[in-house]
């Protein structure tokens, strides 16, 4: 557990590092109430979404109610966080693009944590023949599924630096979503090498929020490239 606790810290310095280089080029609002008032917003939704959804699919998985957190049900409980405060203040477009290098980042090296954690973490894969298979202490070969979304992330890190060097316009307008859409995609896919609970339909419930995600991306992605949202940030 100490392991995973180190990890979680260097994730949340290294993002904090990545946020500092990014917080000086693009631009955020000028209002500082309004900006304070969105991130206490994103803030109470990543923390009531982290623990609440791992919560549940710990008991869908378990049988047992036992509190945990989710990176996946930190940005569903954000999103709908700020979504809300957006419309409520009047809001348009996206205010996202700031966020995703860090979260990129931070999910990245939060998974070696997760890695390093082994089985009492329950991320740990199902069991796999294929030569890279971990065995995390149990004597079974498993898929290192966390380090497959570490890997994802810090790709999508790099993608997101190149978009914001080479096309600043676009990555201000679309970054947060095509960020959203890759993480839900891969995260969907991961989950099958995972042993949780069913929910509904043969899927988790990771893999339900995973294909909400998905839509509410593309829906944005789709709005933005129509031209419909006029705010760019």
């Amino acid at each position: 557990m100490i392991w995973h606790i180190l990890f979680d810290l260097l994730a949340y310095m290294s993002a904090w590092q990545v946020a500092k280089y990014f917080r000086s080029n693009v631009s955020f609002w000028q209002d500082t109430d309004q900006k304070w008032y969105y991130y206490t917003a994103a803030t109470i939704g990543f923390v009531i979404g982290a623990v609440g959804l791992s919560t549940i699919n710990n008991y869908l998985s378990l049988g047992i109610w036992v509190m945990g957190k989710s990176i996946l049900g930190a940005l569903l409980g954000a999103i709908v966080a700020v979504e809300f405060f957006k419309k409520v203040m009047g809001i348009n477009g996206s205010t996202g693009a700031y966020f995703v290098p860090s979260l990129s980042v931070g999910i990245a090296v939060g998974r070696l944590g997760c890695f390093v954690a082994g089985l009492e973490d329950f991320t740990y894969g199902t069991p796999t023949k294929l030569p890279w298979g971990v065995d995390f202490g149990d004597g079974i070969p498993r898929h290192p599924v966390q380090l497959y979304e570490s890997v994802m992330m810090f790709l999508f890190f790099v993608y997101a630096w190149r978009l914001y060097k080479k096309r600043r316009s676009l990555f201000e307008r679309e970054i947060f979503y095509r960020f959203i859409l890759f993480y839900a995609v891969q995260r969907f896919v991961w989950e099958f090498f995972k042993p949780y609970g069913v929910f509904i339909g043969g899927l988790n419930l990771f893999q339900w929020v995973c294909l909400g995600l998905m839509i509410y991306a593309f829906y944005y992605l789709q709005r933005s490239r129509y031209g419909i949202l006029r705010s760019e940030i």
